[in-house]
């Protein structure tokens, strides 16, 4: 019995000394997962893509032929075999869950080393406080960006810009005091403003004034949409801010 004979593709992508399509080689693994023989050919130089580029009328390498047919790139051949493409300009709440997963995992990790219950008060304040940091260097990855979006939605920076500059840092600043347990003076109204404030800025746009914009939570270049898991930030701030003022 004769087996069928292996499909073929043909691949031309980019692989120069200062430059390797990663596309190039992700259509590759996916041609080759998928069963195919891949005729791999790689252009070397810049002049070479932009004879290839010019002789295909296309913008853009890779670019993949099958049965003598031009696919495309490579997510033209996602799309071939009915895969899923992302969307870069589609809302995602990715980012910031992502956040929260790592900032629970974190406060885990320190009850498992000092001992403590690994489910409990203290487990919670300490996530809390992680998150907040985190959330906090992600802002002061690009501050004015942040800031930026910030004024879109937030009430006290509308009427005071430089609230926007300075609130990664006192979102810093209190959670790494609030993990510590230290300068609780400081701390928890530093978390109550900003977080009452936050709440009330994000729950007035959202759902009394129905607006859609992207939330700053996690930095000024993500697609996360203003809404409940943004709101929850600012409510954990406040809430964290009254249980540690109840226990002062």
């Amino acid at each position: 019995m004769t087996s069928a004979p292996q499909k073929k593709a043909v691949l031309y992508r980019m692989v120069m000394p200062k430059h390797i399509c990663p596309y190039g080689i992700k259509a590759r693994w996916l041609l080759r997962r998928k069963g195919y023989a891949v005729e791999d050919h790689w252009l070397t130089t810049r002049e070479e893509t932009d004879a290839f580029k010019a002789q295909h009328d296309v913008k853009t390498t890779p670019q993949i032929f099958i049965d003598g047919q031009r696919i495309g790139g490579h997510d033209d051949l996602r799309r071939y075999f009915g895969l899923p493409v992302r969307d870069p300009g589609a809302t995602s709440y990715v980012p910031v869950l992502a956040v929260f997963a790592v900032a629970a995992l974190i406060a885990l990790s320190v009850n498992w080393l000092t001992l403590a219950p690994l489910v409990g008060i203290l487990a919670v304040e300490r996530f809390i406080a992680v998150a907040m940091m985190l959330l906090a260097m992600l802002k002061l990855q690009d501050v004015d960006r942040f800031a930026t979006m910030f004024l879109g939605y937030d009430l006290l920076a509308r009427r005071f810009p430089p609230y926007g500059r300075a609130y990664p840092f006192l979102e810093l600043g209190a959670g790494t005091l609030m993990l510590t347990h230290s300068l609780n003076w400081l701390s928890i109204p530093v978390a109550l403003a900003i977080g009452g404030i936050g709440a009330v800025s994000v729950f007035k746009a959202v759902y009394i004034d129905r607006r859609e914009l992207k939330c700053a939570c996690v930095g000024g270049n993500s697609n996360v949409p203003l809404g409940f898991v943004s709101l929850t930030e600012n409510v954990m701030m406040v809430a964290m801010a009254l249980w540690m003022a109840l226990g002062a």
